[in-house]
């Protein structure tokens, strides 16, 4: 996952978070055959849910990976080993 999904999640989470706490907390009115207060309770749960989803995908999605390549080669004068490092940022 990406940085920028981890910001996308966190963003949809905190929204749905809102949606079901004015559902669940704030809306008065009483329907029959539907309770909007359990749905708010359910969307609010799942925008918390989705929002700790986008934070540690951005914690960890930060990461930087290095990359070692070895190579040995003989010479006349005998071994030459060479090292090449690569470092590059989480996909992004």
């Amino acid at each position: 996952m990406t940085t920028r999904s981890g910001s996308g999640l966190l963003v949809f989470g905190v929204v749905m978070g809102v949606a079901g706490a004015i559902a669940r907390y704030a809306v008065t009115a009483t329907t029959s055959g539907f309770n909007i207060h359990d749905a708010g309770g359910i969307l609010l749960v799942v925008g918390v849910v989705v929002s700790v989803v986008g934070v540690l995908s951005l914690l960890i999605g930060n990461r930087s990976r290095t990359t070692v390549t070895q190579s040995v080669h003989q010479t006349r004068d005998g071994e030459v080993r060479t090292e090449d490092r690569s470092e590059s940022a989480a996909d992004r």
